[in-house]
């Protein structure tokens, strides 16, 4: 029993190097992570979002923002390894290996007179005559007399010289890396624990599994729930007004969830008061207009969507203060939301199973999506996350004269409102494009002039167009290993999506003070022929993970160039510039489609941006498909290779395929279909003499005798 308890000891060795395994990984990889985010500050400067609530966070507020799990998970393992570092240095130092030079402290050559002297030094310290302590009574008889014993009686000496112990060899000991109570099996509570160990480990798996499975029968992979997502693509149209979006994103799941309580029938109505300049009501007839406003739909879709017109008109203190926690909840929802919502504008709606793949699913017959509506949405987005009203972005005539684009793409720069565009609209002022080219000079000359503005507004103003993207888009379709495109060709679609900023950054928040989230910029783009309301393919981008669009950028253009024959030098300069180009700002979009019938298509490329206003960008792309000349490659030919045709029209690849398909169709056909069976090996039999006779006979004979 004396050996299991010595040898339990290795139990927290093992303890430390298992969790020195993961913690000290962990550790670094949260460093370097938090030293990233330190280098660079992603957030606008402007007073505005400074000031802005979610940006302003109290002592407590940093407190529980530390106290995370991951974070106290990480504080707690290395408390724990602290305390296992102590214990196994204690425990190592009660357990030293007995040598009794350094018990008399003497050196391993010192003479009989230097051991006696040293013993007669210690017994004066520790013999049970001189010290009464016990401690020094126990340590004087197991180590100082017995080290004595070590080095004056000559057979033990000579055992600690050769075998390093007093009594000779010493047995080796192998230990469990268990505690000792487990060990113990005279004790149930050793094995009560490891059968509730084991338990824990089986049981809180399988209940962290079981919730998943209900999870994900409940929500999609962007945590949106299924039946939302269903209810987006029955009310999708093919032409929906901004105005129009958001009728169509408050019928979410989500929302019904959200408590609509007695109490807030009152604050309803006064919010809806508030808001109603955004619902395009009779105001003749309000009060009637009200009622049918109230009572149309289900009450949580009503309340979702005057909190959602409360943020578009920036009426966040007109929100009673026991609908604000309603607030957040629906402003947290809503970025998932309008994403699933993009994806809807381009697919069709199918069965619950394909939810998860929905995205991929065309609308049309040629397996198109609708650009109207994905354009639309975007505008919302925007205006949802700048906080404008959607009626600023129409050019009514009384803003034709301010703006050729409306005055929503100067409400979302600090300082600006409808009084201030009017001002610069006077000073020949037209668009927010025209304002963001000037220099900094003439443009803190114009605020300060025609707008009014102090010198602090303006280094705001500047803050924020140095934060807004330029976006430049270069798109390219082609057929691999073709010079032209012909129908049914598989044309691959090349764009590199450049983002610059004045200010230096890629990554970074955008300028959104009335958004109570962090919200990060999100980027689609979209190949679409505007003429015939249809986006051809269509791709999410982000410009805030760099390193995995460098893996993606490199794996693509690798691969592109390989199969162009080139060799590993070329492979490497290509897959070179393509990481340069990424760490530069730019990012690689490649999406595939097949060629249409013949004709010239003018498609344009939209990048469209769901935080800004007035950054979008699109580009003409003319698609020049010509008629079918070349023969279509099946699969497993190389397109290198080529199909080399018969003179009498047979193809050498089609009679392989005519065999696997054969095969194929034995598979699933009735094996008693003798007249099928007959006919195979009548066109097998016909087939092999059309070839014999080909290589015996000029080309003009096995013509006739194929013909006949």
């Amino acid at each position: 029993m004396a050996a299991s308890e010595e040898m339990s000891s290795l139990f927290p060795i093992f303890i430390l190097s298992v969790m020195g395994l993961f913690t000290v990984p962990w550790t670094i990889y949260r460093i370097s992570n938090f030293t990233g985010m330190r280098k660079k500050n992603l957030n606008c400067r402007c007073s505005e979002c400074v000031r802005a609530p979610k940006n302003q966070t109290s002592l407590s507020q940093k407190v529980w923002k530390f106290l995370t799990f991951s974070n106290v998970a990480l504080v707690t393992s290395w408390l724990i390894i602290f305390v296992l570092f102590y214990y196994i240095k204690i425990s190592t130092r009660e357990s030293q290996p007995f040598d009794p030079f350094l018990i008399l402290g003497l050196e391993a050559s010192a003479s009989d007179n230097d051991i006696k002297k040293a013993y007669r030094r210690l017994s004066i310290l520790y013999h049970p005559d001189k010290n009464p302590d016990p401690e020094a009574n126990k340590y004087f008889v197991d180590f100082i007399a017995k080290a004595y014993q070590a080095l004056t009686d000559p057979v033990s000496r000579e055992n600690f010289a050769k075998y390093g112990h007093p009594d000779g060899r010493q047995g080796m000991q192998m230990g469990i890396a268990l505690p000792k109570f487990l060990l113990d099996i005279h004790g149930a509570a050793g094995g009560l624990l490891l059968i509730a160990i084991v338990g824990v480990g089986v049981l809180f798996p399988l209940m962290g599994a079981v919730w998943y499975l209900r999870q994900s029968a409940k929500y999609t992979g962007n945590y949106v729930m299924h039946q939302t997502i269903s209810s987006y693509y029955r009310n999708m149209k093919p032409s929906l007004a901004p105005s129009k979006v958001l009728e169509v994103l408050v019928q979410a799941a989500e929302f019904v969830e959200i408590p609509v309580r007695h109490r807030d029938e009152v604050p309803l109505q006064k919010l809806f008061l508030i808001v109603r300049s955004e619902l395009n009501l009779d105001p003749k007839n309000m009060k009637s207009e009200q009622q049918k406003f109230l009572k149309k739909r289900h009450p949580a879709f009503i309340k979702a969507e005057l909190l959602l017109l409360a943020q578009l008109t920036r009426e966040y203190n007109g929100i009673p203060p026991e609908m604000k926690a309603d607030f957040d909840l629906v402003m947290n929802i809503v970025p998932r939301l309008m994403e699933e919502l993009m994806k809807a504008s381009s697919s069709c709606c199918i069965s619950r199973l394909e939810l998860l793949h929905i995205a991929l699913i065309p609308r049309t017959v040629e397996g198109h999506g609708w650009l109207r509506p994905a354009l639309s949405i975007m505008e919302f987005s925007q205006s949802i996350v700048q906080a404008v009203p959607l009626s600023a972005r129409k050019v009514s005539e009384r803003a034709a004269n301010v703006s050729a684009d409306g005055i929503a793409p100067f409400l979302q720069l600090p300082h600006f409102d409808e009084n201030v565009v009017k001002k610069l609209g006077r000073k020949k002022m037209r668009s927010f494009q025209e304002l963001r080219e000037l220099s900094k000079e003439s443009r803190a000359d114009l605020l300060k002039t025609a707008g009014g503005f102090s010198q602090q507004e303006v280094e705001d103003v500047e803050a924020v167009l140095d934060m807004m993207p330029n976006i430049s888009v270069e798109v390219k379709c082609t057929t691999e290993g073709e010079e032209g495109i012909q129908e049914g060709d598989i044309v691959t679609m090349e764009a590199w999506i450049t983002l610059q900023r004045e200010n230096g950054l890629i990554a970074a928040h955008p300028h959104a003070p009335h958004f109570p989230q962090v919200k990060d910029e999100l980027y689609w783009l979209l190949l679409a022929d505007q003429l015939a309301n249809s986006v051809w393919t269509k791709q999410r981008i982000t410009f805030m993970d760099e390193s995995t669009s460098i893996a993606a950028a490199s794996k693509i253009i690798g691969e592109s160039v390989e199969g162009t024959g080139a060799d590993d030098t070329e492979v490497n300069k290509a897959v070179k510039e393509a990481v340069q180009r990424v760490k530069g700002g730019a990012r690689l979009v490649m999406e595939k489609f097949q060629a249409p019938a013949e004709g010239t298509y003018k498609l344009t490329a939209f990048c469209l941006c769901d935080t800004w206003l007035g950054c979008d960008k699109k580009v003409n792309v003319t698609l020049k498909v010509a008629k079918r000349s070349r023969p279509v490659l099946r699969p497993g030919v190389s397109q290198g290779e080529g199909v080399q045709l018969l003179e009498d029209g047979i193809d050498e690849a089609d009679e392989v395929d005519d065999d696997a398909d054969e095969d194929y169709e034995s598979e699933y056909s009735d094996e008693n279909d003798e007249d099928d069976e007959e006919e195979k090996e009548r066109i097998k039999e016909a087939t092999a003499n059309l070839l014999e006779k080909d290589n015996d006979s000029s080309s003009s004979s096995s013509d006739d005798e194929h013909n006949d």
